[in-house]
């Protein structure tokens, strides 16, 4: 017969005793069953102790959390939170600073336990009074490293819970963190506990938003956007947009422009979108945070009118005309009244505008309001040749299949900032950063001007009338989205394809030169990769090979599968040797070693830095690591950019083969060069 529901079955431990498994009754008071189980090992003072889950969180048994507990549950028997807290409380005031550094771990550790948070916040009652807990004064504020670490990590655990609130803290505390990220060469755990502190700061209190705003600005954060730790690019991304949130809005567009100045886009391009290691979730939430609030700035466009009696404006509208037609706006005695205004009428309609006699009422729908406006003018300026090509082809067109440029661009606008979600606060579980808009810094406009040219050329290739619209609207939500995510979705593929030439490389083999200690010698040898990937071939050669070595001509072998690691540079035995470093300096660079047994290797001196790159990044992608040298980076640049403008090359209507053309055949005579000398 199965138990009843509200009998649990768990094992209990205690130090030095077997562990003791019981029924625990859920109905029954949680300090009858520790009670209970004190008495069962002789236990006294039953009220100093508590149960804990036995795993990774340590965290307390409550009568709150208690119906957490399952069957086959491990719990441990341990100090109550209240006589922990006391404990470290008492732990943290001594004059050692082992005993205090011993104090701050088991203080950061515990602290992630609201249990025991309340109750060590309950005996710092210092908190409200001081401007910061009692046992952050304890540590001399000079002091770094582990000490200051482990501080900062459990100020930060305490303050997660919500149970003390931001606005206690005092001004000097609030400079005092700032001063540790603003301080150069900072400790990284150090500098990511304070920038987690400030952007906590930031988000939970206005008021503190203004001060942290004073100390912080933007020119001392980009730095650590510039290092290799992701997590500190990750903080330091986090505290940018806490101030961009919390910013009143008409501090938003200025802190914008700054963000512009200190190419912030280009920053976060360079050294997270489009570096080697794969961006953690964290990362893709702060930058699709980023990337909402940057385009929340279009919202105020994207809800203005546009007022047909604003000249301002209407000149807007003259210019799209000028652009498209090469016309300059007419003066008052060429012409009459009613030609002109015929003439006008004439081009608005080629514009595709739906009133063809005041094509400002077009913009008085919200969305998307005026930030259609600025789009068609972003495009006719900043891409002529494709604006004045798309008006003179639909101009050409019959009435019935031309694509109306002016209803198109209002159409297209509300539609991106439908999928860009524009106006709309971040989600806090979204990761969808889209890459290519870190690639412009008029990155919404340049997606429109992308996407104004697909639109024309689905209409043209559905042949498609005005009655159409719709579907080809809805093909173009479909496509859109798609191309929105291509160069992330590319630079899988492209990593793809960088390894599959490495290893292409490494099937091929190198000849490598072999380098003594003692003096250079003219022997060599060549290693290559088997063309199923599973072996390294390898043997000593008398002379330097003309071409490719067969893999049966090579005597010695060496598995993938035993390789256990690849070490480069300075920590490569054959260059441990004093007479090596000495010898050449230079070698270092090109010096990588395969360690395949306890303590056997396979040394290697590359011929050039090409060569290098080749094989440490063959090698990594053989034992499923990441491919780090600069020509992976470079090669990523390159296909990237490539990928992206053969796309865009469908959309000028240019056929892209699927097979390359064949080589021409060589010229029966070389009696056309011209010899310059």
């Amino acid at each position: 017969m199965p138990p009843p529901a509200d009998i649990v079955k768990v094992a209990i431990e205690w130090p030095g005793a077997f562990p003791k498994l019981m029924e625990i009754d859920q109905k029954k008071p949680l300090s009858a069953i520790i009670k209970e189980v004190c008495e069962g090992w002789n236990l006294p003072n039953p009220e100093t102790f508590s149960l804990q889950n036995a795993d990774s969180t340590n965290f307390y048994i409550t009568e709150k959390n208690r119906n957490n507990i399952k069957n086959g549950s491990i719990l441990r028997l341990t100090t109550s939170a209240a006589q922990m807290a006391q404990q470290l409380h008492e732990r943290i005031q001594s004059s050692s600073m082992d005993m205090k550094l011993d104090a701050l771990k088991d203080l950061a550790n515990s602290s992630r336990d609201i249990t025991f948070a309340q109750e060590f916040i309950n005996l710092d009652v210092t908190v409200c009074s001081s401007g910061c807990f009692s046992f952050y004064r304890s540590v001399t504020i000079t002091v770094f490293g582990d000490l200051l670490s482990f501080t900062l990590t459990a100020f930060v655990e305490l303050m997660d819970h919500g149970i003390v609130s931001w606005d206690t803290f005092s001004v000097a505390f609030i400079k005092k963190i700032a001063s540790y990220v603003c301080k150069a060469a900072m400790d990284t755990a150090v500098l990511q506990r304070s920038l987690a502190i400030l952007e906590s700061m930031v988000l939970n209190s206005q008021d503190l938003y203004q001060k942290v705003a004073q100390e912080i600005t933007i020119g001392q954060l980009i730095p650590h956007l510039q290092g290799t730790d992701q997590d500190i690019q990750t903080y330091t991304i986090a505290v940018i947009n806490a101030l961009f949130l919390k910013a009143p809005e008409e501090k938003r567009q200025e802190m914008a422009h700054i963000l512009a100045q200190k190419q912030l886009r280009s920053i976060i391009l360079s050294n997270v979108i489009r570096s080697n290691k794969p961006i953690n979730d964290e990362m893709a939430h702060q930058l699709y945070v980023l990337q909402v609030l940057t385009f929340n700035l279009l919202e105020d466009r994207m809800m203005t009118k546009m007022d047909p009696q604003d000249q301002a404006q209407r000149d807007i509208i003259f210019e799209l005309r000028r652009i498209a037609f090469d016309v300059e706006c007419d003066s008052n005695n060429s012409g009459s009244i009613e030609k002109r205004k015929s003439m006008y009428t004439r081009d608005y309609k080629k514009l595709g505008f739906i009133n063809h006699v005041n094509p400002a009422v077009d913009f008085t729908q919200i969305p998307p309001g005026m930030l259609a406006l600025d789009n068609m003018l972003y495009f006719a300026r900043h891409h002529q040749d494709a604006y004045i090509r798309i008006v003179l082809e639909n101009s050409s067109r019959e009435d019935k299949h031309e694509c109306p440029f002016g209803r198109s661009s209002i159409e297209l606008t509300k539609m991106l900032c439908e999928i860009l979600k524009v106006g709309e606060l971040p989600s806090e579980n979204c990761h969808d950063f889209h890459p290519m808009f870190f690639t412009h810094d008029r990155s919404f406009e340049e997606f429109f001007c992308i996407c104004i040219q697909l639109l024309n050329k689905t209409w043209k290739e559905m042949r498609a009338t005005s009655e159409d619209f719709n579907k080809v609207r809805a093909t173009l939500l479909i496509e859109t989205p798609h191309l929105c995510l291509t160069q992330h979705q590319a630079r899988r593929k492209i990593m793809e394809l960088i390894k599959q030439q490495r290893l292409n490389r490494l099937c091929e083999g190198t000849c490598f030169r072999k380098i003594s200690s003692r003096r250079r010698q003219d022997k060599f040898w060549y290693c290559r990769l088997s063309p199923n990937h599973k072996v390294l071939h390898y043997g000593d050669l008398e002379e330097s090979p003309q071409g490719e070595v067969p893999h049966d001509s090579l005597q010695d072998k060496l598995p993938v599968a035993d390789i256990k690691a690849v070490v480069t540079g300075k920590d490569c035995p054959h260059m441990k040797e004093k007479g090596a470093l000495k010898q050449n300096k230079e070698l270092l660079e090109l010096a990588f070693s395969v360690l395949y047994e306890s303590d056997e290797y396979l040394n290697f001196i590359a011929p050039d830095k090409h060569e290098y790159c080749v094989w440490t990044d063959g090698l990594n992608a053989l034992l499923g690591k990441e491919m780090t040298s600069e020509f992976t980076r470079s090669d990523m640049d390159t296909l990237l950019n490539m990928e992206m403008k053969l796309r865009l090359l469908d959309l000028e209507n240019i056929q892209i083969p699927e097979v390359p053309p064949p080589i021409p055949k060589e010229p029966s005579n070389y009696d056309f060069v011209y010899d310059c000398n």
